[in-house]
């Protein structure tokens, strides 16, 4: 045998090795866990179903809350979306060398990634250990001179002796967590088996966590279009591409999907892609905004109108699309027209909220339906590009059993945002190359 053809099965190896590692970091899929699982940091084993709902509520009104002051709010300071209870989904993942186990609630109106670091000025309660980028062999701090500590994104500046960037996530009343921007090496744990990890990337390591957090989780992942988000960071890796398959919050113990790249490619001949609208003015042009442009119940469709500001170029059917908030909020003066054709559509007994926290809740028990006949009406949300058929259970939520609400609610601002629960069972696409988020009809518990 000659020398070179005894270098072949080794050169053979080595491609296969290259090309796979490629179209792993390329395509791969990960767990997200709802923050109601018993695989979650922030598990309540003594909750009720009807506290797991309320508290769901108060989260979304806290976040909508903080959404609207971040309108209004015209310096360059940033003052995130995320409130430090807020979100409804977390991913584990790992950061450094050798890699270190944490859990970071996905934020898709938040850029930056941050996590609880030591040593600690002030943390709040964490389950799981807090990391200490000083035993990373690939921890780096950032420098002042850096562009990365240039940026208009986050509140960053120089530390006080000059050393190294630092930054500050203001969260309001108080609340705040500041410390390093640092560059980090990232482990992910692909449904597969496989592990992908990426290097140098851009990380909050907070010192010093000024929250009083009901959770236990390790910090945030930041998925909106800035440049530090998570998406932004792994760039062309993954072709700027993810998408998430959302199980329903009644089934919080079973696992979601999280994809990133070719895994995250919607297609077929159900698919429905809308433009993502570029916003301009007020902090906005990170986020996710739809144009709606009506909502129809059975055959009576409702036009859609929704905020305008000053100094934001956004259509008045601009709707945002958001991860983190569990409801969906509309306009007053729609929200009072979409509750009336549903009235007129459900013929079950209507119930009462006592907690005051749904306006229109009915009880299931009082009729059945038939096999054919649903006990609510369909809905579909009127995009610029297709028509989205939403799912029931994402519109009505089980407030005791046998009980259910709807999941819309008015709000003063106008501000619109589509919450998760209206994109349950749709594998939901975000193509940033393209500008594009794509709606599939998915059962999510068997994607």
């Amino acid at each position: 045998m000659s020398l070179f053809s005894s270098f072949i099965p080794i050169f053979l190896c080595l491609f296969c090795l290259i090309v796979c590692s490629h179209a792993i970091s390329n395509s791969f899929s990960v767990e997200l866990i709802h923050r109601d699982s018993y695989k979650s940091p922030l598990y309540n084993p003594t909750q009720t179903e009807f506290q797991k709902t309320i508290n769901a509520l108060h989260r979304s009104t806290n976040r909508v809350n903080y959404i609207n002051k971040r309108i209004s709010f015209t310096q360059n300071k940033l003052e995130s979306f995320l409130t430090y209870d807020d979100g409804e989904y977390l991913m584990s993942y790992f950061v450094g060398t050798p890699p270190f186990k944490v859990y970071g609630i996905l934020d898709s109106g938040s850029n930056l990634i941050w996590i609880q670091c030591k040593p600690c000025n002030i943390c709040y309660n964490q389950t799981s250990p807090i990391f200490n980028p000083s035993k990373s062999s690939s921890y780096q701090k950032i420098s002042c001179s850096s562009s990365r500590c240039k940026s208009r994104e986050e509140d960053i500046s120089c530390s006080k002796d000059k050393d190294s960037c630092e930054y500050t996530l203001d969260y309001g009343r108080g609340a705040k967590t500041q410390g390093d921007l640092i560059l980090e090496t990232i482990t992910l744990q692909s449904t597969s088996g496989s592990t992908v990890s990426f290097p140098n990337i851009v990380i909050g390591c907070g010192h010093t966590n000024n929250l009083s957090y009901t959770g236990k989780s390790s910090g945030v992942v930041g998925l909106a279009i800035g440049s530090t988000s998570l998406i932004k960071q792994l760039g062309s890796s993954i072709n700027e591409r993810f998408s998430y398959c959302l199980i329903d919050y009644r089934n919080a113990n079973q696992s979601s999907k999280l994809n990133f790249g070719d895994a995250a490619i919607v297609y077929r001949s159900d698919v429905v892609s809308t433009p993502i609208v570029k916003m301009i003015g007020n902090n906005q042009t990170d986020y996710y905004y739809l144009h709606l442009k009506a909502v129809s119940v059975g055959s009576k469709r409702i036009t859609y109108s929704g905020f305008k500001l000053k100094g934001i170029n956004a259509s008045t059917h601009n709707i945002q699309l958001d991860s983190g908030t569990t409801v969906t909020y509309v306009p007053r003066h729609f929200y009072h027209r979409l509750e009336s054709a549903v009235k007129k559509k459900v013929k079950l007994v209507r119930f009462h909220d006592d907690s005051g926290s749904f306006n229109l809740c009915y009880n299931t028990t009082s009729k059945q339906p038939t096999t054919k006949q649903s006990n609510f009406p369909v809905i579909i949300a009127h995009f610029s590009g297709g028509d989205v058929k939403l799912d029931p259970k994402g519109y009505f939520l089980s407030l005791y059993e046998g009980i259910e609400c709807f999941s819309f609610f008015p709000i003063k601002s106008d501000l619109g945002i589509m919450g998760n629960t209206l994109q349950v069972n749709y594998l939901v696409g975000y193509d940033l190359k393209n500008n594009i988020v794509s709606f599939k009809p998915t059962d999510c518990s068997k994607y």
